[in-house]
């Protein structure tokens, strides 16, 4: 099938870039609104201190008979903010009532704070890249174990780890990647713009163990930018990194997409892309 593309002239300033919202980034009044919940969780076992806040949105259409998808996204306000860049639950509503992704139930998940630091934690009382960049099973399982029980509990959710997907950008973009990466037995999907792959404690690891790894069923949706932080030097070239990351599974045979776009380290890109990432990966035929 043939897919036309409109003609749109090429920016000459790479770093200035910013993207135009599409229609399904915006609320329309024959839309209904799906329900979104906000509680807090303080109680971690994984990251003992720490709380957040997790919000779950339930799309309007959700029937208790008939198991949704589900869907993660880290840095939970800032995809969640109907004002912002990304506009998680505005994307569904219009997706979900447009009958282009199946019935989708979403968890936005705001990285741990230490509200009461001690010593250890006064000089950095968010512990969000302690989470998201690890390359460990740590921030995977605390999903696993700790909050999305606290959503299956109250919801259907299908058990199909094909309808279960992760979303998030830069350092939340490792994340999604390491956790879909560690346990595609419960997720299968990720969605991972301007990912810091670079700033992980001992380096960007997947360039490495993707060739030499059996290949796992994952479908994952990568953007990265022109003049992301430091793409034209040497090191720390979160660029350059999200590329060798595209080029091994691209050698490995994965299902995967790599949108690159003109810009800076900036969730603008990624939340345009957001509507497109999410019909591709939640709605296109499955890895088998």
């Amino acid at each position: 099938m043939t897919a036309p593309v409109p003609f749109r002239p090429l920016p000459l300033d790479l770093s200035g870039v910013r993207y135009a919202h599409g229609p399904d980034s915006h609320r329309h009044p024959d839309v209904p609104t799906g329900r979104i919940t906000a509680w807090t969780w303080d109680t971690s076992t994984t990251y003992p201190g720490t709380t957040r806040t997790v919000w779950t949105y339930v799309p309007a259409q959700y029937e208790p008979d008939q198991p949704a998808n589900l869907m993660i996204f880290n840095d939970g306000w800032w995809y969640l903010d109907p004002d912002g860049d990304v506009r998680g639950a505005i994307v569904l509503d219009n997706l979900v009532h447009r009958g282009d992704i199946p019935v989708t139930i979403a968890v936005f998940v705001d990285p741990g704070v230490f509200p009461d630091p001690d010593p250890a934690h006064a000089a950095q009382p968010k512990n969000r890249n302690a989470e998201y960049d690890a390359f460990d099973e740590r921030y995977v399982t605390f999903l696993l174990t700790e909050i999305v029980p606290q959503v299956t509990s109250r919801y259907a959710i299908s058990d199909d780890p094909q309808r279960w997907g992760i979303c998030g950008g830069s350092s939340g973009g490792n994340a999604a990647f390491t956790a879909a990466w560690l346990r595609p037995d419960r997720i299968r999907r990720a969605i991972c713009f301007l990912s810091s792959f670079t700033q992980m404690p001992e380096g960007n690891p997947y360039p490495d163990l993707i060739p030499i790894t059996e290949p796992k069923p994952l479908r994952i949706f990568l953007q990265a930018g022109h003049r992301d932080l430091h793409w034209n030097e040497p090191s720390m070239n979160w660029l350059a990194n999200n590329l060798r990351v595209a080029a091994v599974l691209a050698e490995a045979g994965y299902d995967f997409r790599l949108v690159l776009g003109d810009g800076g380290h900036s969730p603008n890109h990624g939340g345009v892309l957001l509507p497109d990432a999410l019909r591709w990966s939640l709605a296109a035929g499955q890895v088998e």
